[in-house]
């Protein structure tokens, strides 16, 4: 039980906000220092082993002075809760403060072109060599691959296990001989997405996360927490569609003011199921409200609010090359990119039934196969 008191952790506050603002990691590994970036992680990870309510103290008193927060979600969203959950003392040493400044960015290989939504059939593969393990395989939809130092990595690394039973999950530096990054340009224009090529790339064996073998408990928590940031959502969309509105003169329109409204009520239902979840957290209990809800629910929102801006701006606004029809088009275009990333909405449709309704699974052939058994296209 953490003896660690609201006065302590306002005095901590304090302290750091005595920090230079301007100097971004700086003042990130001050907050870092004091314990007070993850503040329920264990003391010398970044936080104080104290209840998660106090975090909210820490975020209130940062925000109210505009001063820097953390801007790379894989790494202090999905990759510090796995390392400070299943790393080794010297992996939460060397890992978890720079991820949390930024002066490390991280990324996340997962998909493959033969496995996406089914991340557990990859086929990247990894051999033991004395004290290194060789990479070779392809991943691809990795976000800011082009920008990452390290990268969070699961690979095959035995063949004969059932395909969940035989995968390991690795840190690897991405500036790695062997490490070839690929962009790849979307619809929008937009780059961030990248296809990365592994080609005989030496991982040090203590960069082996969890046990050998039990990689797929640590994936699957790096998704849960994919999951809930896709589904928390951004700014305000429904706002800038009544902005849309009014510039295109549609705000009197019935139907246009009915889609408003619903883009308006979701918007707050998507905040308050965020609420929820993040109180359930504070206080360690279990949570009322599975993040792949919310990030099917924030799937069809976007689908949602593409089809409005389309409907108030017409062929003019979606064709428009100005900043107002290229975010219209933005609007339009990215309902993909949510629909799939994180696990697609076919995936967390199949996860909510089972784990929520008490549906059968769907059938699994491959049930219980070695992995190099397993029909692969």
């Amino acid at each position: 039980m953490s003896t660690i008191s609201e006065v302590d952790v306002g005095t901590r506050i304090d302290r750091l906000l005595e920090s230079d603002l301007s100097d971004r990691p700086g003042f990130l590994g001050a907050q870092y220092d004091l314990g007070l970036a993850w503040i329920h992680f264990p003391e010398g990870s970044g936080g104080l082993g104290a209840d998660r309510g106090f975090q909210k103290l820490v975020h209130d008193a940062v925000v109210a002075v505009d001063a820097p927060q953390p801007k790379y979600e894989i790494g202090y969203g999905m990759a510090a809760p796995t390392i400070v959950t299943v790393g080794t003392d010297d992996q939460k040493e060397r890992w978890l403060r720079p991820l949390f400044t930024g002066e490390e960015v991280w990324c996340q290989l997962f998909s493959e072109p033969g496995a996406g939504s089914d991340v557990a059939g990859l086929s990247c593969r990894a051999v033991r060599d004395g004290d290194e393990w060789v990479v070779n395989g392809q991943k691809v939809w990795t976000s800011n691959a082009h920008l990452a130092r390290w990268g969070l990595l699961v690979t095959r690394t035995d063949p004969d296990a059932p395909k969940h039973q035989g995968i390991s999950f690795f840190l690897m530096d991405m500036s790695t001989p062997g490490v070839e990054v690929r962009p790849l340009v979307q619809a929008n224009g937009s780059t961030h997405f990248n296809e990365v090529f592994l080609t005989g790339v030496r991982i040090p064996a203590e960069q082996l996360v969890g046990d050998l073998h039990g990689g797929w408990g640590p994936a699957r928590m790096v998704l849960a927490n994919e999951a809930a940031f896709i589904g928390r959502g951004g700014g305000s969309t429904a706002h800038r569609l009544v902005e849309l509105a009014r510039m295109f003169r549609r705000q009197d329109d019935p139907v246009i003011r009915q889609g408003l409204a619903d883009a308006f009520i979701r918007e707050q239902i998507i905040r308050l199921l965020g609420r929820r979840i993040r109180a359930a957290l504070r206080h360690d209990g279990p949570t009322v409200v599975d993040p792949a809800l919310t990030k099917v629910f924030a799937a069809d929102s976007k689908a949602r609010n593409g089809q409005l801006a389309t409907a108030i701006s017409g062929a003019a606004g979606v064709a428009g090359p100005d900043p107002v029809g290229r975010w219209v088009q933005a609007e339009l275009i990215n309902r993909f990119t949510i629909s799939i990333g994180g696990g697609t909405t076919e995936v967390q449709k199949n996860n909510l039934a089972e784990r929520w309704l008490g549906l059968p699974r769907e059938p699994w052939p491959d049930k219980g196969l070695p992995w190099r058994d397993v029909p692969r296209s």
